[in-house]
Formats: structure tokens, sequence, C-alpha cells
């Protein structure tokens, strides 16, 4: 299946990877108003859809997102950027319980990559070009820059890059924590498309609850994080795959996994 809008393309395969990419190639795809809109509806049907286990983020092959689209807001007034309400656009990608992995070529600037680090796994190229350079233009991050970057790579990493609007490479990237691999440029896609595909084959309800505990536990003490752990362990033991996974461990083979 395959819906086609203006600036978001989504794809959904016969084994459950969506796979969503940014279409404004003429704008090095740049986040306007109406690309976020796209993105967010996307996400928040995909989040639904029982038929989805994984989802794949990319702008294709040659460059992620390089930021937020200035010529759409740059006449904007305090009350302008307020009645846009953009964080709820963005909070319809945080919340998707779907596990997310984006595939990074090329440039993913200010709310490029606020985008990317939505995801819960990033793959970047060697020569992909991270960076928070908001405040080149006199502002700074309005979509999670300044807070999931340190929680990524720590404060005074997050402070350099969001001070001087300096950016890093994949290689860099990868190696400060904010990418999860870095490939050569040309293996990017096809190594998302190789994850995503190794995490369709899991069980999705195991599948999702570690991505709820992980992150709902990042802000909690340790002590309600584990009792988080704890109560989402338990209640995997009511699902049909618990019984299917460990059957097929015992008999030696696949297991086949259907999510309930």
């Amino acid at each position: 299946m395959q819906t086609d809008t203006k600036e978001v393309i989504v794809s959904i395969d016969a084994k459950g990877i969506a796979l969503v990419r940014l279409n404004r190639p003429e704008a090095r795809n740049a986040l306007n108003q109406s690309a976020r809109r796209q993105l967010a509806e996307h996400f928040d049907n995909l989040g639904r859809d029982e038929n989805v286990r994984c989802v794949i983020l990319t702008g294709g092959d040659k460059v992620f997102a390089a930021g937020a689209d200035l010529r759409d807001i740059a006449e904007c007034t305090p009350i302008d950027m307020h009645l846009r309400q953009v964080h709820r656009l963005w909070k319809a990608i945080a919340d998707c319980p779907k596990p997310v992995v984006a595939a990074v070529n090329g440039y993913a600037l200010g709310g490029g990559c606020e985008l990317a680090m939505h995801a819960d796994i990033i793959v970047a190229g060697r020569k992909a070009v991270f960076g928070q350079p908001e405040v080149k233009v006199g502002i700074m991050p309005g979509a999670g820059g300044t807070q999931r970057l340190t929680r990524a790579v720590g404060k005074f990493r997050a402070m350099k890059m969001l001070l001087t609007g300096l950016t890093i490479s994949g290689e860099e990237a990868f190696a400060m924590g904010l990418a999860s691999e870095v490939v050569e440029d040309d293996q990017v896609q096809a190594r998302a498309q190789e994850l995503a595909g190794t995490i369709a084959a899991m069980p999705p309800l195991a599948v999702t609850q570690i991505k709820e505990v992980l992150l709902a536990g990042q802000d909690a003490s340790l002590d309600a994080a584990l009792m988080l752990e704890r109560k989402a362990f338990h209640l995997l033991f009511a699902s049909q795959d618990q019984k299917e996974g460990m059957a097929a461990f015992f008999e030696k083979r696949k297991p086949s996994y259907t999510g309930h």
C-alpha cells in the first residue's frame, strides 16, 4: 500500500514495515507547516495500524531534512507561532507506539536533527551532517533540541553544538551517542530496512512494551522505572506470543508471532 501527498510519501510492505519519506527535494526537505501536519497525521495512523510493526523515517538517500523552512516563519509574531500549535504535531511522532528507525543521509539540521531525535534508532551515513544551527539566525531550537540532544550526548557536547551552531558528521554523531550506527552513505537505507525487518519479526506486544517502558522510565526515579518494567514484564505472560516464543525455543523452530 502506498499513500502519496505533496510533502510526505508513505508505503507499507508485506512485513509490516512502514516507510515514511519526506518529499520536498526542492527545499532539501525543509519542514514547513504542511509537511509537519502530514507527518503528524501519518504517524498517528501508523501508530493505530495493527499491521504496522516498525516505521522507517527518512528523507531519501541525499538529504534527511535541512531544518525548518525559514520562509514559513520569518515574519511570524509570537502569537502566530503560538497559534500554529506545532508542539502538538511533534507530539504525534513522539507518541507513536511503534519503533521508529531514522535513516539519515546528508543534512539533518535544526528541525531535521530534532526530527531524527524523535526516532528510537538512528542509522547515519558517515558523511551525514547533524546540527542545531538555530542560534545563527537569532532563535533557538523549539522542538526538543535543547532537551533531547542533552539527554543523548550530555551537557557539554550539547552546549557546544547549541551555542555555536557547529555541525558534526555521522561518524562524530555515532561517537558521541547521537546515532545508533554509522555506515557508508550508500548503505544507510538498506541497513535501516534490515534493522526494521529484524524488529518487525519480533513479537509486537513485547516490542511496544519495551519502547513504552524505556521512554517512560527515563523521566522517572529508578524505583518507579523498575516498577514499570516489572509490571510490563508480568503483563506479557498473558500473551499468546509469549507462549509461542517459548514453545518455539524448546522445539528449536522459528516462532510465528501474531501480536496477541
